[in-house]
């Protein structure tokens, strides 16, 4: 079985920032919109670094403007996961960019990309579900006008609540409001920490919000005590190993921690993040771990297993899709 036929879950992947350059660059014609600025000669993403990829995230959604366009962007997206064998996958959604985080506004984005979502199931085998995305440099007012739609929307199709941006932008306590909002709605929690802001930071979201999964984390492995703890209350981390590389988290794929994160106990997941905008898909992830680490199909049957006990979603959709990583008798 070759790398992309292996099924697997993805419990890391920002909507729009899994939008296709073409179907963005598309989507700006038709609404007369230059923002050739973002894009490489060849069609791809064009940034700097950090900061300047999140303005280009910024500019390239801000052609997304209707539900009908997040409902277009659902199934180019899942279509593309799907291709390289993702047979279920959680998105992040923020309501900043689907309504302004005006409740009813949010509400008719949110069943645009449902029923996208209900449509890939049928046609393309691949179950998504959603998770409310506050974005930490719009701050912590922002953030609670967020949970307020995550709360409000709750259920068996959104599932979580999380927050992405820029990590060097307050604090996480500053955000525990709007977490505890979404926990008493019953959403599941992870938080962006320790991609960029050390293993500190890691820290304050464990001690802030006890999120159940962390997005990327990666530089808590710099604190062993820190490592040791995340191993034993079982907080998995959404790791993007292509991701952290293209970026610059770390210089070469072999001085990527994933190995020994995983070596330690800790519970790791992979996913691709931003996939076009890192030159990336989970195929390829999965060809990286085998390249530079040795990871046979047993470890990423393993692996995949790992994000499925750790997603957010009822245990039935939980059953069905472990029972579809099993391998064919």
């Amino acid at each position: 079985m070759s790398y992309r036929d292996l099924p697997k879950v993805e419990l890391h992947l920002h909507l729009e920032g899994g939008a296709p350059p073409s179907f963005i660059a598309g989507l700006a014609q038709e609404k007369n919109m230059d923002i050739s600025g973002i894009f490489t000669p060849d069609g791809g993403y064009a940034y700097r670094d950090f900061l300047h990829f999140l303005e280009v995230y910024e500019t390239a959604t801000s052609v997304l403007t209707t539900p009908e366009d997040y409902r277009r962007l659902t199934l180019a997206v899942l279509e593309q996961s799907a291709a390289n064998g993702v047979v279920y996958t959680e998105s992040f959604i923020s309501p900043d960019f689907c309504g302004g985080r005006d409740v009813a506004a949010w509400r008719d984005y949110l069943a645009a990309i449902r029923d996208a979502a209900d449509e890939a199931e049928r046609k393309m085998g691949i179950t998504m579900r959603g998770i409310v995305t506050c974005i930490r440099h719009f701050g912590p007012e922002r953030a609670r006008e967020t949970a307020i739609c995550a709360a409000e929307t709750a259920g068996d199709w959104l599932t979580g609540f999380g927050m992405a941006g820029d990590e060097a932008q307050g604090k996480p306590a500053d955000f525990a409001w709007a977490f505890d909002c979404a926990r008493e709605a019953g959403l599941g929690i992870t938080v962006h920490a320790g991609e960029w802001g050390g293993p500190e930071s890691v820290k304050d979201a464990i001690d802030a919000l006890n999120p159940a999964r962390i997005g990327h984390g990666v530089q808590a492995w710099h604190d062993p005590a820190l490592v040791e703890e995340i191993a034993r209350k079982g907080i998995v981390l959404e790791v993007c190993p292509g991701s952290n590389v293209f970026l610059g988290v770390y210089k070469h794929r072999h001085d990527h921690p994933i190995e020994k994160l995983r070596e330690s106990g800790v519970a790791v997941t992979v996913s691709t993040d931003d996939p076009p905008f890192f030159r990336t898909d989970m195929t390829s992830e999965y060809q990286m771990l085998n390249r530079v680490f040795g990871w046979d199909e047993d470890d990423f049957r393993a692996l995949a297993q790992e994000a499925a006990a750790a997603a957010f979603c009822d245990e039935p959709t939980r059953a069905r899709i472990r029972k579809l990583l099993e391998p064919a008798e």
